[in-house]
């Protein structure tokens, strides 16, 4: 077996890991290109989401998660890795290029959190009452900080503002039929390989607005079942001081990270990113920190059971079929 080439398995092994990441509605807008040590990853134009997503930043955020997966995955088979983010300009669909190369000094912290990627699942049911602890704010707050990205918890008045917000958003969407319908495409029924499916969507808040995100769109999903949420949600933005393509790469960096610590932490995380999806309303939720930068994700935190994980197409599937 040649050193030019990663062994099949491992390749097999770094895009499991890699698209295991999360994605808006679960639409895994990535393909890969392996060449030697080398993996590219790439945002896959047949995944878009005209209308929930014009720019692409959710994608590129998208791209990100999974490269972090991918890290993390090189260290456990006793890799280490070289990034750059968006190299290349005139490539838009190049994301991260990454160099993975034996080492004989792992990062232990990569290769811890490569196990908690199997046991990731956004967590859509409601939390315990109980505050995080302090211990656990911190170490989150310092996962962000450690790909370059700002996570602000915002106190009880500014998580009322995102509540607001929320109805906001609402009442833009009852006349969008766009959103409506891109929503529908991708979520409930029964998803076997990509999208949301019904059975993932967890319970609906009996009080509104809450800091659960509602994605059911289809009738028999706006009848399911009932639950009360907690009042005081744990929530937190995060943000990066610039909003170029690979500061949305880097954002995606940082989420995983920060979710992956949670997870290890014992800690569910959900996301309530429809304000994100308005320029207006994304400036205003970062005015929220009282920080100079880009909101990219809101993140809802909490103690209690993540909803059933959403399924992945096989890793043949995402592999660039230009390549060799």
């Amino acid at each position: 077996m040649s050193d030019l080439q990663l062994p099949a398995k491992d390749v097999d092994i770094l895009l499991a890991a890699a698209v295991a990441a999360p994605s808006m509605h679960n639409t895994q807008p990535w393909r890969f290109a392996v060449q030697g040590h080398v993996i590219d990853v790439l945002l896959d134009d047949s995944r878009t989401l005209p209308a929930e997503d014009p720019t692409g930043r959710a994608m590129r955020i998208a791209a990100g998660a999974a490269t972090f997966n991918l890290r993390c995955a090189a260290e456990s088979l006793g890799y280490g890795t070289w990034l750059g983010l968006a190299p290349y300009p005139e490539e838009p669909d190049l994301l991260a290029r990454i160099v993975v190369e034996p080492t004989s000094t792992p990062d232990e912290e990569l290769r811890d959190l490569a196990g908690q990627i199997p046991r990731r699942h956004t967590g859509r049911g409601p939390s315990g009452a109980d505050p995080l602890p302090q211990s656990t704010r911190v170490a989150l707050v310092q996962a962000a900080y450690a790909e370059g990205a700002e996570l602000t918890w915002l106190d009880e008045p500014e998580v009322r503002a995102v509540l607001e917000m929320v109805v906001d958003t609402d009442l833009r969407e009852i006349r969008d039929w766009r959103r409506r319908a891109e929503r529908a495409h991708w979520v409930g029924g029964e998803r076997v390989e990509d999208g949301v499916p019904s059975k993932a969507l967890g319970p609906r808040s009996s009080s509104y607005p809450a800091a659960v995100r509602d994605l059911g769109t289809r009738p028999l999903d706006r009848m399911r079942q009932e639950t009360s949420f907690e009042a005081h949600p744990n929530l937190a933005v995060l943000s990066t001081a610039s909003d170029e393509p690979a500061d949305q790469v880097a954002a995606g960096l940082a989420l995983e990270r920060v979710l992956l610590t949670a997870t290890r932490d014992g800690v569910t995380a959900s996301f309530l990113n429809q304000p994100l999806e308005f320029d207006d309303l994304r400036r205003k939720v970062q005015r929220l920190t009282r920080q100079p930068g880009h909101a990219h994700m809101i993140i809802r935190f909490g103690q209690g059971r993540t909803s059933e994980g959403t399924a992945r197409r096989p890793v043949a599937d995402f592999l660039d079929k230009e390549q060799p």
